[in-house]
């Protein structure tokens, strides 16, 4: 086999776990063993097939916007008056110390006819409010950002644990043969742990396109593809010989289970590289958008020097959502804002407001709003005290993300923090209960949804979490 083919199946292949080819040996497939032997479902032959949910679900797939580096709620979506009256004054910072409590430097406005408060840096999403629903009692329990960005993806910030994605994929399946069940755009360089599947066989880990601070996914303006899959062609060999190529590997894996019987890691391999062939066709179409209309593109700000590269994911999540993807994970970076805040938060919020907006009202003007939960947020939040005279320090004690669609109550506002923003004090929601109720909008019970692993039955949520019922529509 060409090194090219074997390049393109470590990559192709990375969401599902089944490296490349050596020789016509099997490849690492003993991390599937533990998926069979379940129900008949997990015995058909294909770990990805569509499996039904514990209860009815009230949404099919997710889309997860990840704001990474801890926005700052105080300056967004809580809004505290009572800061802006005790501006000045000296309280205890986050991490000890004496500093100024400082009100933010925006207005904040009623939006929709819930009259949610959200900031004049979000105007376009202000607009949608009465899709959102507000979790403004967050908190987790770590205050820096590698082990609090790890925490909101797997539950666990000390031992490597399933993501959420994988936990989803896992549970439900997906809709799309010639596609992975949970894409990762733009994730960190160093984030696989964010998006992995750990213990779980490797076909649940998410399929990494594209990565922060390499070319942007999708297609640049001249209407090219920006490669955000490496080698996914093959200059020296045909898609006919690429094929029988397969062919020869799948002759010899069917005489082996003839051979020896049933045997679920070889199964697993089969499905493994007709998926990733499949996918040489079907993810780069997915991925051209010159097919869109000039509308839409503007509808979510592409063409814009400032949101384009956002906008584009945003629309490209739409597409998988319409092609039957499960989870989807879109990553927008450089949330930390220790100093700088006034010059620098302003252009973070710019770069999301109309692409998340765009998506929101592209997927409700096409119907698939109410199937996909998206979700924002940060690993955690920012102080009300000022850090170097205008910036905020990391806060994990109370924060807020959102949701929209996917069956959760629109236009509400779940928990608070105190008069300053500073700590969760009303229907504080964990982490942990933030995973529950996501599993359970997606007709999952987190206590149900389990893997054995190491002589013992493994969740998502540990021994912890409580579904938020309230923000349930």
């Amino acid at each position: 086999m060409s090194e090219s083919r074997r390049s393109f199946l470590q990559t192709a292949s990375a969401g599902f776990g089944y490296l490349a080819f050596a020789g016509l040996s099997t490849i690492h497939a003993s991390r599937v063993s533990g998926f069979y032997g379940g129900s008949e479902d997990e015995q058909s032959g294909n770990p990805l097939a569509p499996k039904a949910p514990h209860f009815p679900a009230k949404a099919k797939h997710v889309i997860f916007l990840c704001m990474q580096g801890g926005p700052s709620h105080i300056d967004t979506f809580d809004y505290k008056p009572q800061l802006a009256g005790d501006s000045g004054k000296t309280g205890s910072g986050a991490r000890g110390g004496m500093r100024k409590l400082m009100a933010s430097p925006w207005k904040f406005n009623r939006q929709g006819k819930s009259g949610l408060w959200i900031s004049e840096l979000l105007p376009e999403i202000g607009k949608h409010a009465d899709e959102l629903c507000l979790i403004r009692s967050m908190h987790c329990d770590q205050p820096i950002h590698p082990r609090a960005m790890t925490q909101m993806h797997t539950g666990n910030a000390q031992f490597v644990r399933p993501s959420l994605g994988a936990w989803t994929l896992y549970g439900l399946g997906t809709e799309n043969e010639s596609l992975p069940g949970y894409i990762a755009l733009n994730p960190q360089a160093a984030a696989g742990q964010n998006y992995g599947s750990a213990f779980l066989p490797a076909i649940y880990q998410g399929t990494k396109v594209g990565r922060q601070a390499g070319p942007r996914p999708g297609m640049n303006r001249a209407g090219n593809n920006s490669a955000p899959l490496p080698d996914l062609t093959n200059p020296r060999i045909s898609r006919s010989s690429q094929r029988l190529q397969i062919d020869l590997i799948q002759k010899l894996n069917q005489q082996k289970l003839k051979r020896d019987g049933e045997d679920a890691n070889v199964e697993g391999i089969i499905e493994s590289y007709e998926l990733a062939f499949r996918m040489q066709d079907k993810l780069p179409e997915l991925m051209d958008l010159s097919g869109e209309s000039q509308k839409t593109l503007s509808l979510y700000g592409i063409g814009n020097n400032s949101t384009d590269n956002f906008g584009r994911q945003c629309l490209m999540a739409r597409r998988f959502v319409e092609a039957g993807v499960r989870f989807i994970e879109l990553s927008h970076g450089n949330w930390d804002h220790h100093q700088r805040l006034r010059d620098q938060l302003p252009d973070k919020c710019n770069e999301i407001d109309q692409p998340i907006a765009g998506l929101l009202a592209d997927l409700k003007q096409r119907g698939l709003l109410e199937e996909t939960l998206v979700i924002w947020g940060g690993e955690f939040g920012r102080t009300p005290d000022a850090q170097n005279g205008d910036g905020r320090d990391h806060n994990n004690k109370g924060y807020t993300t959102w949701m929209a669609g996917g069956g959760v109550r629109g236009g509400f506002s779940y928990g608070a923090t105190d008069e300053h923003g500073g700590e969760a004090v009303e229907n504080k929601c964990h982490v942990h209960d933030w995973h529950a109720t996501i599993l359970h909008m997606l007709g999952l019970d987190h206590e149900r949804l389990t893997y054995r692993y190491a002589g013992r039955n493994f969740r998502l949520t540990d021994v912890y979490g409580t579904v938020i019922k309230d923000i349930v529509a």
